[in-house]
């Protein structure tokens, strides 16, 4: 496994001047724990040298960071291995992966002796670069496609802020039954828990949490209708809810639909996201899916 990971960054020409702690904080987002931690053990350098962390840093200041296994609370998390000749990889840094998740695959595992969920896959992938996949948000069992995952614990905390304050930019398609009536809107019904059942999701007006979904109509046939999703919030199961709840349901949801098709058709298209240190902007787009070719094919065929 990696011992450290370092970084040899430029202050770039957009930054005013700031102090060294603020830089680490607002440009680089690192919390208070690890800029304290790499502050103390002086592996944070401006020019070549260590510097108090209220000194000022210009554009075009050298910026040397160097992570240690101590400095995180669980630098190696323990994952098991599966080895996935088929993992497919969308992009790849030294701190940034994004894969592209097969339908019928979990995110990662429920209960400590499963194995053959994605993060798994992903760590057998990763067993020979030393280094393990690090979780930065899930996509449900049944929906395919693009999902990101860090190559680096120092990475982790600009990735999960990113999704958390919304920067992280999501698109789906999805195959739903009928045409609605605009296409093009928005959903904003918030979503609480189902009491009568754990595993769903309800519209709650009273004590559910936000969840806005906007989208287009790519294309209808024969009654169905494929669309594009963004998503402004992120709760569990909010695509299939918030269509379930307009009375358009995706296909194949086991969960929200009744209809007689085997798979869910709901796929994480693009993931738009900024490279942690680097403030790269990066889309990485996962291919339509074969399931979603063939349900059109079987609307055509229907349709003549």
């Amino acid at each position: 496994m990696n011992k450290q990971w370092q970084y040899h960054l430029t202050v770039p020409k957009s930054i005013k001047s700031m102090s060294l702690k603020q830089f680490l904080g607002i440009y680089y987002k690192l919390p208070k724990h690890l800029i304290y931690s790499i502050r103390r053990a002086e592996r944070v350098t401006v020019n070549s040298k260590y510097q108090p962390v209220n000194f000022d840093i210009h554009p075009g200041d050298k910026i040397a960071l160097c992570f240690i296994p101590d400095d995180f609370t669980n630098p190696f998390p323990n994952i098991q291995i599966a080895h996935n000749q088929k993992l497919k990889i969308l992009y790849e840094t030294k701190d940034v992966i994004v894969v592209d998740k097969q339908r019928g695959d979990k995110t990662h595992p429920n209960q400590p002796d499963e194995n053959g969920a994605t993060i798994n896959q992903l760590a057998g992938y990763l067993e020979t670069k030393g280094t393990v996949p690090y979780m930065i948000h899930r996509l449900d069992q049944e929906t395919s496609g693009a999902i990101i995952f860090a190559k680096s614990p120092a990475a982790v905390p600009a990735l999960v802020d990113d999704i958390r304050h919304k920067l992280t930019k999501r698109s789906y398609l999805a195959w739903i039954h009928g045409i609605p009536s605009h296409l093009s809107g928005t959903i904003n019904i918030p979503i609480g828990q189902d009491p009568d059942d754990k595993r769903k999701r309800k519209p709650d007006e009273i004590a559910g949490q936000s969840a806005i979904t906007h989208y287009q109509v790519c294309e209808s046939i024969n009654n169905y209708s494929l669309v594009k999703i963004n998503l402004e919030t992120g709760r569990t199961h909010q695509i299939r809810v918030h269509f379930s709840a307009i009375g358009h349901p995706l296909v194949g949801d086991p969960l929200y639909a009744s209809d007689e098709f085997a798979n869910l058709l709901l796929h994480s298209e693009t993931v738009t996201f900024t490279l942690p240190f680097y403030h790269d902007t990066v889309t990485v787009t996962s291919p339509i899916p074969k399931d979603f070719l063939e349900f059109k094919q079987y609307l055509l065929n229907q349709a003549n």
